[in-house]
């Protein structure tokens, strides 16, 4: 109990230091606070017009959101990447602290940047003329299942920042799968217009299920012309969603610790 106690009050200090650290350099902040305004504007009335109107722009705003949180995988890789870089890691291996406090650290830190993005990404959508149609208790549960995702997203940027060699590599390996995993999903359109084994994949992609999840709990429904999916995954959307981020955060929290442990004792 006494050593839960110290991790937790180790991994509260570091992360504050995370927090000063963004507060004085805010420009961290900008791709990640620009990019959900240009993809909601771009896809919302681009694309919009020719998908359905705005039955689509509704539908839409549920990706949005899901694509705004894996982001936080790639900024959870850049910064964990940089502390490696910089040194910061060695100089807080001198000190009698817990090794895995840095990580929990990182990861509950960089929810702030998410909370972030998603209240822009919430307020393109408002724009867009996306509403919810369900109570006040279903919406709240939509945001912390979307804090849930950000904080399995993050350990999975953790883990990509602890096997890549530099910041420069983090960021390029942290962005090239997320377009791919955003992409072939139900994020902008309905699986089933995918051709081939994309249309299974897209159908049980843990994307899917959180922005299947989201449209369930706000009410959104499908543009008439989509054709609907018929799997256990989107049967069961907030289900298989919050058991999905489980999976995630149980597996990449492993992974991450055991690879920050491996490369820390060089």
């Amino acid at each position: 109990m006494n050593a839960t106690l110290r991790i937790a009050g180790e991994s509260a200090e570091l992360a504050r230091r995370n927090l000063l650290y963004l507060k004085r350099t805010p420009s961290l902040l900008v791709s990640s606070l620009v990019e959900p305004v240009l993809l909601a504007m771009l896809i919302g009335y681009v694309f919009g017009g020719s998908l359905g109107g705005a039955v689509y722009r509704e539908y839409l705003v549920a990706g949005l959101l899901s694509q705004t949180v894996a982001f936080t995988a790639s900024f959870t890789a850049i910064g964990l990447s940089r502390d490696l870089q910089e040194g910061m890691v060695d100089r807080l291996r001198t000190l009698p602290i817990s090794r895995v406090a840095l990580l929990i650290a990182r990861t509950t830190s960089d929810l702030s940047g998410c909370v972030a993005s998603v209240s822009v990404t919430t307020v393109c959508g408002l724009v867009l003329g996306w509403r919810p149609h369900t109570g006040p208790a279903d919406v709240v549960a939509g945001y912390l299942l979307l804090l849930l995702f950000a904080f399995a997203m993050s350990w999975i940027g953790a883990f990509v920042a602890l096997v890549t060699p530099n910041v420069q590599v983090a960021a390029s390996v942290g962005m090239i799968w997320l377009f791919p995993a955003t992409f072939v999903s139900s994020a902008f359109v309905s699986p089933a217009t995918l051709p081939g084994p994309l249309s299974a994949i897209a159908e049980w992609n843990p994307l899917s299920a959180l922005a299947n999840a989201l449209r369930a709990l706000y009410g959104n429904t499908a543009p008439r012309n989509f054709p609907a999916q018929h799997g256990w995954a989107s049967a069961h959307p907030v289900s298989y969603a919050v058991a999905c981020a489980v999976l995630l955060v149980a597996v990449f929290t492993t992974l991450s610790t055991w690879r920050y442990r491996t490369r820390t004792t060089r």
